[in-house]
């Protein structure tokens, strides 16, 4: 009896937060995993790779550009991914209200790239690409599930609209297996420290330890949905696993303030948050999401999928990796 082939997934983002679990999970379920990383990446592999730094002698890593179309096509066409999970882009919001251009041409180019390569060399490939909640911006439904009209207020939801309907257009019309899992806010230990979560978790290690004594925020009125990426990545996976592609609203169904997130972190310390915190105007955003709180029905309904990791949970294993990290 021959032996089972592995499958090929090919991760571009491999070295962020939610690549680094999506591995972990992959390899787990018996796979050869690829990643894609930027020249630096590997240049600077102890800043940029410490995510995956324990995953390197089990996964294969090709460097590449995701605003060069000859580069991915050199890639896929070299490995044939059974899987394609497109993570990698211009994330960080607030960023890209002054870098429209950066998230736009990573954003849009890339997944355009990638459709136009499978449809033409690999469309028997399964691929998924990472939306955000950040699409549906301004809405006036609450909560949002997939049939929730989109009205994106910042180039990065912008763009990523525009990925959207670019892999529902290759899906329709060139019947590729193509889909977009719309994510909610989703943290841990590995977030960057650019995103509020682990500002406030990395700094309440500075100031138990003394090099710190405060911590500048913007609204900390304002309110997210927030799960925990290792749940998330498992609802990617499941996403690829249908035999017919489709678009999932991925989150908890709850929200949750900055103000909530902080009192919980500093309580996990014995400090009150009141005492620590400047609000400072240059950290509030251009315009504000309104309300974004997931209405995840259709991933529980055909993905057998539902967070499982609590708010204070996420917090407490920021908190405490933190401690230990700067330590």
């Amino acid at each position: 009896m021959s032996k089972k082939l592995k499958k090929i997934a090919l991760i571009t983002g491999i070295n962020g937060q939610d690549g680094s679990y999506l591995s972990e999970l992959l390899l787990k379920k018996n796979y050869h995993v690829h990643g894609l990383v930027k020249n630096y990446s590997l240049k600077q592999k102890k800043n940029k790779l410490w995510r995956i730094n324990h995953l390197v002698k089990e996964i294969t890593l090709h460097k590449g550009n995701l605003n060069n179309y000859k580069n991915l096509k050199k890639i896929i066409t070299k490995i044939y991914p059974d899987e394609l999970y497109h993570l990698g882009g211009e994330s960080f919001v607030h960023h890209s209200f002054k870098g429209e251009n950066s998230a736009f041409n990573v954003n849009i180019n890339s997944i355009h790239y990638i459709l136009s390569i499978l449809k033409n060399y690999s469309n028997q490939t399964k691929l998924y690409y990472a939306g955000s909640s950040e699409m549906f911006g301004d809405v006036k439904k609450f909560p949002q599930n997939e049939k929730t009209n989109f009205n994106p207020i910042s180039s990065y939801g912008i763009s990523k609209c525009a990925g959207f309907y670019l892999v529902k257009n290759y899906r329709n019309i060139y019947k590729l297996h193509a889909s977009t899992g719309i994510m909610y806010n989703h943290e841990s230990s590995r977030r960057s420290i650019n995103y509020v979560t682990r500002k406030i978790t990395s700094s309440i290690s500075n100031i138990v330890s003394g090099k710190q004594k405060f911590i500048n925020l913007g609204n900390i009125k304002s309110k997210r949905d927030w799960g925990h990426a290792q749940d998330y990545v498992l609802a990617m996976w499941k996403i690829l696993q249908q035999k017919k592609p489709d678009d999932y609203v991925i989150g908890t169904g709850k929200l949750h303030s900055v103000e909530q997130f902080l009192k919980i972190a500093f309580n996990i310390v014995g400090l009150d948050y009141k005492k620590y915190i400047v609000v400072d105007q240059k950290f509030i955003r251009p315009t504000d999401t309104n309300t974004l709180v997931a209405d995840f029905s259709n991933a529980r309904k055909k993905l057998n999928w539902k967070p499982k990791i609590n708010f204070t949970d996420i917090i407490k294993e920021m908190v405490h990796a933190d401690i230990k990290r700067f330590k």
